[in-house]
């Protein structure tokens, strides 16, 4: 599998995303700086967190504008598979390629924790070595993850199956408690019409192996393995 990170300007989660996708077998990812203007034959693209240009303006939005986001609308308009992790997550809704914006979390805090994460679907190429409606823990650590769409698109979303991911508590009940950042009906990751293109805050790469606290994103990173 072929598998190339992005990095931006204030990208400061590749080499977590480069571990994880070693972990799953995935194989030794490119490292892509921004201001390409193409790609090279590619299996997966990987948007990862960080801040790329220091979140100035707003989160993703400069970002979106790099050279290489021609480059990645194409090859998702072509078939590709896309992920955005956090900031990778705010870059694609900034760029078009999935719906919706993140907005300031709820209370205007940064938020830095664990959260579950209940898996709405284990029928995509992302998810497939999950259960539909496992929950799973995964660290988060954003000031903008408050997703935000009007309510035509919220129900699009949830008639299309393209909600990925909500928050909920560790035993998969959906609760306002466990929704820290304030998103709209807990929603923490969407897919893209096509299912080929996926965004969500959390952050799966940091739980890849026993020495990290756990393993609960790895089965993501393995499924991802089988592209190619």
């Amino acid at each position: 599998m072929r598998a190339g990170i992005v990095v931006f300007p204030g990208t400061n989660r590749e080499r977590d995303m480069a571990v994880a996708l070693r972990r799953g077998n995935a194989g030794a990812p490119m490292m892509l700086w921004h201001a390409e203007t193409d790609l090279p034959p590619l299996d997966l693209v990987v948007l990862p967190g960080g801040f790329s240009h220091g979140d100035y303006l707003r989160s993703g939005a400069m970002a979106a504008h790099s050279p290489i986001m021609a480059a990645i609308r194409r090859f998702a308009e072509a078939g590709g598979y896309v992920l955005g992790v956090c900031n990778g997550f705010q870059i694609l809704t900034e760029a078009g390629l999935l719906p919706g914006a993140l907005l300031r979390n709820a209370g205007q805090r940064f938020l830095s924790m664990d959260t579950y994460l209940r898996v709405e679907r284990a029928d995509t190429v992302f998810t497939n070595r999950y259960a539909r409606g496992e929950t799973i823990r995964a660290p988060m650590a954003h000031g903008d993850g408050n997703f935000f769409a009007d309510a035509t698109t919220l129900d699009r979303l949830e008639a299309e199956g393209r909600v990925a991911f909500r928050y909920a508590e560790a035993d998969g009940s959906v609760t306002e408690a466990a929704n820290r950042n304030g998103s709209q009906r807990n929603i923490a990751g969407v897919y893209s019409e096509n299912l080929r293109v996926l965004g969500l805050m959390p952050h799966p790469e940091d739980l890849v192996d026993p020495l990290l606290g756990g393993t609960d994103g790895l089965p993501m990173f393995e499924a991802l393995s089988a592209l190619g």
